[in-house]
């Protein structure tokens, strides 16, 4: 509660204000999530997978650059496919014969996304597991759209709270040709991929 001496914050200034208690009381970003949502009954935006479309709108249209849409990776329904449409450009061209393209050093013009944001480390013989730098991601979905159209749908994009001003008119929200930004509690702000489908 403001005393009448003191203006109102808004909420971009409220973010600010824990970003920098926070920073330097050594909790961070993740200060930010806990301080906002600790309001019963607050509600945050949030990107249902179920209706995502990957239209490319979460890159260019959050208020912040980068945006705080970011892609993040299910490993329970991972499919390890050969190769990975996620990680891969479909349209690469061929490696050399004998020369499996899973095995093949990824150079970025074989690489679907843009920023260069996928990690992919070798856990088995012929499997591989990735891992999106959020740093890097610019949440563009090229990756998801790639993994729902040749694999399992592991990738998807979520609004990362860390990051997010929580604007009430989310700017994304109202370009989302597909109305899959929705209102959750933001005691639990985020809908993970499973097999049974997103989950709150």
């Amino acid at each position: 509660m403001t005393s009448p001496a003191e203006p109102e914050m808004t909420r971009r200034e409220f973010v600010r204000k824990v970003l920098r208690r926070g920073a330097g009381a050594g909790l961070g970003a993740s200060a930010v999530a806990a301080a906002w949502a600790g309001g019963s009954g607050q509600k945050v935006w949030q990107i249902d997978p179920a209706k995502c479309i990957q239209c490319g709108n979460c890159a260019t249209y959050c208020v912040l650059g980068p945006s705080a849409v970011k892609c993040f990776h299910s490993f329970e329904i991972c499919g390890y496919c050969e190769p990975c449409f996620g990680y891969f450009d479909p349209q690469a061209g061929d490696f050399p014969p004998g020369v499996d393209r899973q095995d093949a050093p990824a150079g970025a013009e074989d690489q679907l996304c843009p920023q260069g944001a996928i990690r992919r480390w070798r856990v088995e013989a012929e499997r591989y597991e990735y891992q999106i730098d959020p740093d890097l991601c610019i949440g563009c979905g090229k990756c998801v759209k790639g993994c729902n159209a040749f694999g399992n749908g592991a990738f998807f994009l979520q609004i990362d709270h860390s990051l997010c001003v929580h604007c009430n008119e989310c700017a994304i929200a109202a370009a989302c040709p597909a109305q899959a930004f929705v209102r959750v509690d933001a005691a639990q702000p985020y809908l993970w991929k499973d097999e049974g489908g997103p989950r709150e």
